[in-house]
């Protein structure tokens, strides 16, 4: 999963006409678009201007009100969550949408601009769903939580200035954290338990985080520090205390973590940027879901005959109940081969040279020549959300900044019991797996072609605004490719854990459209992961937190894996005896995170269908 730049968009309310990227403008066509640049680039900028700390993820560090002419050091502020903040957003959001729909109207754009149109109008209605209608913000301390982390997380890790700069900033915004946590409570009326629970796990992340601040602080800051870190510490010590002592107890007024029915589908219409329903979704899951363990079934048999000679197949059993059994024993056997508790990280880091060598081999996709990838634990303020693993990629306006494969480690307090649990979901092969789909040739991959899009403008809004299922189901695709191509030399151990892996995907699509629309029950979901996609406990228990903590973002990754596939047969389909694999991926990665059914008007030729 990688890490959101800020909040996911997604799906117009527009149909768009068709146009190829080689359409040749008018005169009138050209100044629009020349306009409608311009108008972007302002658009992002002055958004990310509103929350400093997002400015810091894109590289946007400087930044001067058109109006006032003030000159602002964005890394140095927290973000304004409080009554004022976020009216001033909302009325962003209104009077951006009438610009654009006015001063650029869709029908004067080329196909490169109505994407990136789309990008932003999506943008733009999701903010609007959340600021009227949703209003997390009211309802769930965990982002304020992620916040704090990141605003000081971002400065240490990212080398924009000097460290003495830097670490300045960081100062800047720990002076900053009792104002936010005031405000953040004047804000949050009610709230979840599992909101709160893991919003108190993470804030004591970012106790640990201001102490790492100071133990590397350069000398010159020593004396701010000590004037800010203790009053900092303390409001999120009374933090945590408020909301297990008050928040806690406040009535909820029948709000949960579900979202309903009414706001699910709205945002997933902007989340997906596709016309597909969430019912749609749903069903197509549970039928791939059931054909995939038949497959399953077929690939474990041998494997089972050679683990566990002259023992019983269970051919007397039910289809469903002699997949569990067979399938089962082969993949709890595969799972004693894993890492040791405190060699995951080191585990991941091997992993990606092998995998490297074999992209370069097999001429997959091209990569990156900056080499700016660190495998690193992630960090503790995100553990909540990033149980096993995650993707931070370079800031878009610096292309040549760190780039971060997160890898989860087990707490050294985890009981034996659950950490062997956990190890034997992530072996030896699912680790493999979590680094292509993390690194190479997933997230980062995929991120450092966006971060050659041309112009910058262009480069900063598409990765600003990226669109989920382009995302994750790119991850998802390049799984598929790399076991077709033959990744560990075809193993059939790697591709039954491939499978069991890609289950989880069609279950997440279950889970969250279930969980947050047609009250499925805890027991249910734990069946559907215990029983029907082979999770283990640890596994399961983190999912169901993950599933309660989003709505929307689990199904990107089928949703997205179908359309990276259908993009594949189009193309291929168009190129004929021409195609070329690693010539169509790096095509389709070289024009950023776009909604691919839009992409597809951008790499097919019209004669395609795409008309």
């Amino acid at each position: 999963m990688r890490t959101p730049l800020c909040v996911v968009l997604i799906l117009s309310l527009f149909r768009f006409p068709a146009m190829s990227q080689n359409t040749k403008p008018t005169n009138a066509t050209q100044k629009s678009n020349a306009r409608f640049e311009q108008m972007c680039d302002q658009f992002v900028k002055e958004s990310l201007a509103l929350s400093p700390v997002t400015a810091s993820y894109a590289g946007l560090h400087k930044y001067t009100d058109p109006k006032t002419g003030k000159a602002r050091e964005l890394d140095a502020e927290l973000d304004d969550v409080g009554p004022q903040g976020i009216a001033a957003q909302e009325k962003f959001y209104r009077s951006w949408r009438q610009r654009f729909q006015k001063e650029t109207p869709l029908a004067s754009l080329n196909a490169q601009d109505a994407a990136d149109y789309r990008l932003i109008d999506d943008q733009i209605a999701l903010n609007l769903l959340e600021l009227d209608q949703i209003r997390s913000y009211k309802h769930n301390p965990t982002g304020y939580v992620e916040l704090i982390g990141n605003a000081m997380f971002l400065p240490m890790t990212q080398e924009y200035a000097s460290k003495e700069v830097r670490f300045g900033h960081i100062v800047a915004r720990i002076g900053q954290i009792p104002r936010f946590l005031d405000q953040a409570k004047s804000q949050l009326m009610d709230a979840d338990p599992v909101f709160i629970s893991t919003a108190v796990g993470e804030s004591e992340g970012n106790l640990n985080l201001i102490d790492s601040v100071g133990a590397d602080l350069p000398a010159s800051l020593k004396a701010q520090y000590d004037k800010a870190a203790p009053a900092a510490k303390k409001s999120l010590t009374d933090f945590n205390a408020w909301m297990k002592n008050d928040l806690a107890k406040r009535p909820t007024n029948g709000r949960t973590w579900r979202l309903g029915k009414k706001w699910y589908d709205q945002k997933f219409r902007y989340v997906m940027e596709t016309s597909v329903t969430p019912e749609q979704v749903l069903a197509d899951a549970e039928v791939e879901l059931k054909r995939l363990r038949g497959e399953m079934l077929q690939l474990a048999l041998p494997l089972y005959r050679q683990m566990f000679p002259g023992q019983s197949e269970y051919n007397d059993l039910p289809a469903r109940e002699r997949e569990n059994k067979i399938i089962s024993a082969v993949l709890n056997k595969i799972s004693d081969e894993h890492a040791q508790r405190d060699q995951l990280v080191e585990a991941a880091k091997a992993d990606v040279d092998g995998i490297t060598q074999f992209i370069r081999e097999k001429k997959i996709v091209t990569l990156s020549s900056r080499d700016n990838l660190k495998v690193i634990p992630t960090p503790e303020f995100e553990r909540g959300s990033y149980s096993v693993g995650g993707f931070h990629s370079a800031p878009p306006l610096e292309p040549t900044a760190e780039a971060q494969y997160w890898v989860t480690p087990i707490d050294p307090k985890t009981p034996d019991a659950k950490a062997e649990s956990k190890l034997r979901e992530y072996n030896t092969y699912a680790l493999k797996w979590l680094t292509i789909h993390e690194a190479l040739p997933g997230h980062y991959v995929q991120f450092e072609h966006a971060n050659n899009v041309q112009p910058p403008s262009r480069r900063l809004l598409r990765n600003l605004f990226s669109n989920g299922p382009y995302v994750e189901g790119w991850a998802e695709y390049i799984a598929d490719v790399m076991t077709q191509e033959g990744y560990l030399d075809n193993s059939p151990k790697f591709g039954l854990v491939r499978r069991k892996i890609f289950l989880r995907a069609l279950a997440n699509s279950v889970l969250d459209i279930k969980l947050q629309t047609m009250n499925m029950t805890e027991q249910e979901a734990m069946d559907l992961m215990l029983n029907d996609t082979f999770q283990t406990q640890a596994e399961a228990d983190g999912k169901m937190v993950r599933a309660k903590l989003s709505s929307t973002q689990l199904p990107t990754y089928f949703v997205g894996w179908r359309q990276w596939w259908s993009l594949r047969k189009k193309y291929e389909a168009a190129k004929g005896s021409a195609f070329n694999l690693e010539e169509f991926h790096n095509q389709a990665l070289d024009q950023g995170p776009l909604p691919i059914e839009y992409l597809e008007k951008i790499i097919l030729p019209p004669e395609t269908g795409n008309k």
